[in-house]
């Protein structure tokens, strides 16, 4: 079994299955085993989350037997989508069309074991820790909802707030990266990907969904402390562009 305190980095992984049961178990045992988990229950729900930005899986796991979208036409979507591996999840052999358009094929049930040695076998490779150059610093959808939401104030407001959440728990996490304590730079990425996913600060919620992936030897966590303080820099820097009248 794969531990949560492992030297090794986890894949992301967006689980998409209508089923409560297989859902809640499957969830439950990759994320107690060190990896980080978005479900949908249907095809439509799991394009709305990669669409909105939500989920930036590396691994997509998707039950091909579901009510509505499903089968060849939801991989279409998703590889439209995404550049995640694609895996067929069920619990019989799937259509040899199914086969031929993702990237494997796991029979439930399935534990951890069986998904690191099929994306091994794929040779899945993962980052140390993804630079965050090509990240918008804002989703444009988002912030074109809040505008139409709300006065430009208070948008203003919003993102000011976001930038002082970031300083703050910028500190917090210095602090807990010098004394080596795992669990409070996982809570603080926790705590920044929620945040920042909500307001749309993408390079930020990226940086914070990274470091709630850390292993306790924090190999990567100081870098991407700094990618942070980038981050955050690059959004002040927007502010000003942006609400500058």
């Amino acid at each position: 079994m794969l531990g949560i305190g492992a030297d090794r980095n986890y894949p992301t992984v967006l689980l998409i299955d209508d089923d409560l049961i297989s859902r809640e178990v499957i969830a439950t045992i990759l994320t107690m085993n060190g990896y980080t988990l978005h479900t949908a229950a249907d095809g439509a729900a799991a394009l709305e989350s990669l669409d909105g930005g939500i989920c930036e899986p590396q691994v997509i796991l998707v039950d091909v037997q579901m009510p509505g979208l499903n089968g060849v036409e939801l991989i279409k979507e998703l590889k439209t989508r995404s550049s995640a591996g694609i895996y067929a999840i069920s619990g019989s052999e799937p259509p040899a069309e199914v086969r031929g358009a993702v990237d494997g094929f796991l029979m439930k049930p399935f534990g951890p074991d069986a998904l690191q040695r099929l994306l091994d076998e794929h040779n899945l490779k993962l980052p140390e820790f993804a630079a965050i150059e090509d990240e918008p610093v804002i989703s444009p959808k988002i912030l074109g909802q809040f505008r139409q939401m709300m006065p430009e104030a208070t948008v203003h407001e919003i993102y000011g707030a976001v930038v002082s959440d970031l300083k703050k728990r910028g500190v917090a996490l210095e602090a807990a990266i010098a004394r080596r304590d795992g669990p409070e730079v996982r809570r603080i990425g926790h705590a920044i990907k929620g945040g920042c996913g909500m307001a749309g600060a993408k390079q930020a919620a990226k940086l914070g969904a990274l470091l709630e992936t850390e292993s306790d030897e924090l190999n990567n966590s100081e870098k991407i402390r700094i990618e942070l303080r980038t981050a955050q820099e690059n959004l002040e820097r927007m502010l000003k562009v942006e609400f500058s009248s």
